[in-house]
C-alpha cells in the first residue's frame, strides 16, 4: 500500500498556493482539522477553564482532551506531559527546574550537533558551577562521534542532552542504546525529538529516556511543544511558576503564565487528521491513537524515504555539491531532510534562485549553529536545507529538481 497523497494534500489549504513547500523541517502546514478545532474553541469557548458554568466546562474538556491525546501520541500517561509554547522554553524551564538538584562540579554533557534549544539552556548552568562537556561531531560528516561518549561520561555526569535526530544532518540516533549507557553511568537522558517525531512514531516507554521534548508545529500541529518526563522526576524538579503552585502540580509548575488554551484544544485536530488518514487507507484497526500511528507512520516513512532518496541521488550526481550527514541509523532510517552546500557558492544565492521559481526553502544554520560551524561554514550563509513532509508528492519533487538543476548550473 502507498500513501494517497491526493487525499493528504486535500487536508491542507495552504498547499493550493502554487508553491512547492520544502521548508517543513522548520514547521509544517496544519490540516483543516487543526484549524477547525482551534476555531471552534475560540468561537465557542474562549473563556477561562475550570469553572462550573457550561462554556467553561466545555473549554476544560477540550483542553484536557488535547493534552490526553498528545500524551497518547507518544505512549505517555496524561500526567507525564506538559504542553507549552516551544521546545526552547521547555528545555530552558526544565534546566532551571533541575538545577537545584545538581551541585557545583557536577557535569552535564551537550552535543555539538543539536539545535541550540537543547544546548544553550544547559550551558547557562555554568553560571552555577556546573561543568559543561561537549560531545563533538566528525568534522567531515557532521555525525556524532559515538566513541567520544564513553570518554565524556564520568561519576560526576548528571545529565546528557542529545537529539533523537539532527535537524540538519538528518541522522537518527539509537536512543535506547545511548540511554542504557547513560543510565549505567548514573546520569539522566534528555532527548530532543523535534526533528524525529514528524517522521517516525515515538514510544517514550520503549526509549526509556528520562525526558523527551518535541514541537507539534513540526508535525502538522499548532505552535505548541510537548515535554515528557518520568513522573518521579517531574515531581522532584522544582517549581518554575507562582510560589503557591504545589510540587505535584506538574501541569502548571513548569508553565509560568499557564498553557495556551486554544492551541491545546487545537491539538485534538492532530489526532483527527491522523485518524482520517488511518481510516482512508483502511489500515488494520487499533484501539489507541498510538497504535494507529504505528501503522500509519509505516506508510508515511516509506513515502518520505522514496522522495528523499530521489533528491539525494540528484544532488549526488551534481559536481561540487556536498551533502551534510545522511548516514543511516543502525536500522537504516534517515529523516527526509537533506542539507547541502556548494563550496565557493553562497547558499543564499542558491535559495534566491529556488524562491524565484516558487520553491519555498531557506538557508542558514537552522539554529544548529555549532554543527554548521564545525563543518567550516558560517552561520549566516550555512547550508541549503530541503525538509520534506508526507504531503509532498512526486510533482513537488519534479519541480524541485528542475529548479535545482537550473540553480546549480
Amino acid at each position: 500500500m502507498i500513501l494517497d497523497t491526493a487525499f493528504v494534500r486535500d487536508q491542507f489549504p495552504p498547499l493550493a498556493d502554487g508553491w512547492v513547500f520544502v521548508e517543513n523541517a522548520g514547521g509544517t502546514y496544519v490540516p483543516r482539522q487543526v484549524i477547525e478545532r482551534t476555531r471552534d474553541y475560540m468561537s465557542e469557548t474562549q473563556v477561562q477553564p475550570n469553572w462550573h458554568f457550561a462554556s467553561s466546562r466545555r473549554a476544560t474538556e477540550r483542553i484536557t482532551h488535547g493534552k490526553r491525546l498528545m500524551a497518547e501520541f507518544i505512549n505517555a500517561d496524561h500526567d507525564e506531559i506538559v504542553l507549552g509554547p516551544s521546545t526552547t522554553m521547555h528545555v530552558y524551564l526544565m534546566a532551571q527546574a533541575l538545577r537545584p538538584l545538581f551541585t557545583a562540579g557536577d557535569e552535564v554533557i551537550v552535543t555539538e550537533q543539536d539545535h541550540e534549544a537543547n544546548v544553550g539552556a544547559w550551558r547557562r548552568l555554568e553560571e552555577f558551577g556546573i561543568v559543561i562537556r561537549e560531545w563533538q561531531v566528525d568534522r567531515g560528516t557532521g555525525a556524532l562521534r559515538y566513541e567520544m561518549l564513553d570518554d565524556l561520561l564520568s561519576a560526576r555526569t548528571r545529565l546528557v542532552a542529545f537529539t533523537h535526530c539532527s535537524n540538519v544532518a538528518s541522522i537518527v540516533h539509537d536512543v535506547p542504546a545511548l540511554v542504557k549507557k547513560i543510565h549505567a553511568a548514573g546520569a539522566l537522558a534528555f532527548v530532543d525529538g523535534t526533528a524525529y517525531a514528524p517522521h517516525f512514531p515515538v514510544d517514550v516507554k520503549a526509549l526509556d529516556c528520562d525526558f523527551y521534548v518535541f514541537s507539534l508545529y513540526k508535525l502538522c500541529g499548532p505552535h505548541q511543544s510537548v515535554l515528557y518526563g518520568k513522573r518521579a522526576l517531574l515531581n522532584e524538579a522544582r517549581n518554575q511558576n507562582h510560589a503557591f503552585i504545589t510540587d505535584d502540580n506538574v501541569a502548571y509548575k513548569f508553565l509560568p503564565g499557564g498553557p495556551n488554551h486554544e492551541l491545546a484544544a487545537g491539538c485534538v485536530g492532530i489526532a483527527d487528521y491522523f485518524d482520517a488518514l488511518h481510516a482512508h487507507h483502511r489500515l488494520e484497526p487499533a484501539n489507541s491513537l498510538h497504535a494507529r500511528l504505528q501503522r500509519l507512520y509505516a506508510l508515511i516513512a516509506a513515502h518520505e524515504a522514496r522522495l528523499a532518496d530521489n533528491v539525494t541521488s540528484f544532488l549526488q550526481s551534481r559536481p561540487g555539491v556536498r551533502i551534510v550527514g545522511r548516514r543511516p541509523s543502525s536500522d537504516g532510517r534517515l529523516a527526509p531532510v537533506i542539507a547541502f552546500y556548494v563550496p565557493g557558492r553562497p547558499s543564499a544565492d542558491i535559495v534566491a534562485s529556488l524562491n524565484a521559481r516558487q520553491i519555498a526553502i531557506g538557508h542558514g544554520d537552522f539554529w544548529a549553529a555549532r554543527l554548521v560551524k564545525a563543518l567550516g561554514l558560517t552561520a549566516e550563509d550555512g547550508v541549503v536545507r530541503i525538509g520534506l513532509a508526507h504531503y509532498n508528492d512526486d510533482r513537488d519533487i519534479e519541480r524541485l529538481l528542475t529548479a535545482l538543476d537550473q540553480a546549480l548550473a
